[in-house]
C-alpha cells in the first residue's frame, strides 16, 4: 500500500491535471524525499510524484525484502508493484502519460510494473537496478508485443548490485523492449550528472 498522504509532489494539486507524470521510487534505505534531487535536471514539463515504500527498513523503507543482491523472492515483489499500481490507478484520470523511475530496488519495481502493464506506462527508467529473475508465465510474451521504451543506466564500479543481474538486465531488455542502456565508467552504486542528463533527454524525447 502507498501511503497517500506522503507522497511528493512537484507541483501542488490545483496544477496537476493534464500534465505527464513521473512516478519516482527510491532505493532501500532511503525515502519519499530523495528522488526529489533530481527533479531540477528532468524536464519540468512533467509533474513527479515521489513514493515511500511500504516497509520499514534501517533509516528509511523497503519495497520488498532484499533476498540475495540481485535476485529476490518474486512474490514479495509483485505485491509491492500490486501496491502501486493501486495508487497509479486513483491519479492516472488526470494524466495523459504515465513514466517510471527507479534507482536500485526502485529501479527493480519499475521494470517490474512495466512488466506488469507493458501499455501503461510511457516508459521505465532503471537507474542502478535490475530486472527481478523467476518470472515464468506470460507477461514478458505482453512486453514483447508492446516494445516499451526503457532506459537502463549503471556505473561499471558499482558494487551492490552483481555483475549478473546487471547483464541479465541488458539482456532481458534487449531482447524484450526498446531500450537504451548505458554503461559509466568509474561511477559507484551512485547516480552521476552525465546519467542524469542522458534520463532526462530519454524522458524528453
Amino acid at each position: 500500500m502507498i501511503d497517500t498522504d506522503i507522497v511528493q509532489w512537484t507541483r501542488p494539486e490545483r496544477e496537476r491535471a493534464g500534465t505527464p507524470l513521473l512516478v519516482t521510487m527510491h532505493g532501500v534505505g532511503s525515502n519519499e524525499r530523495d528522488l526529489l534531487g533530481l527533479a531540477p535536471a528532468l524536464p519540468p514539463t512533467w509533474t513527479i510524484a515521489s513514493l515511500r515504500a511500504p516497509t520499514a527498513w534501517g533509516p528509511g523503507f523497503s519495497w520488498y525484502p532484499l533476498g540475495t543482491p540481485g535476485s529476490p523472492a518474486l512474490e514479495p515483489v509483485d505485491a509491492a508493484v500490486q501496491g502501486v499500481l493501486d495508487w497509479v490507478d486513483t491519479v492516472a484520470p488526470d494524466h495523459p502519460r504515465i513514466g517510471l523511475l527507479g534507482f536500485s530496488q526502485g529501479g527493480s519495481m519499475a521494470l517490474q510494473l512495466l512488466r506488469a502493464r507493458p501499455s501503461g506506462f510511457a516508459f521505465a527508467v532503471s537507474l542502478s537496478g535490475f530486472v527481478v529473475p523467476g518470472v515464468t508465465d506470460s507477461r514478458d510474451e505482453a512486453v514483447v508485443a508492446v516494445r516499451p521504451r526503457v532506459f537502463l543506466g549503471h556505473g561499471d564500479a558499482d558494487q551492490v548490485i552483481p555483475a549478473d543481474a546487471t547483464a541479465r538486465t541488458s539482456a532481458w531488455a534487449a531482447a524484450h523492449t526498446d531500450v537504451t542502456d548505458r554503461t559509466y565508467a568509474g561511477l559507484p552504486h551512485a547516480v552521476s550528472a552525465a546519467e542524469l542528463a542522458d534520463a532526462a533527454a530519454f524522458i524528453g524525447d
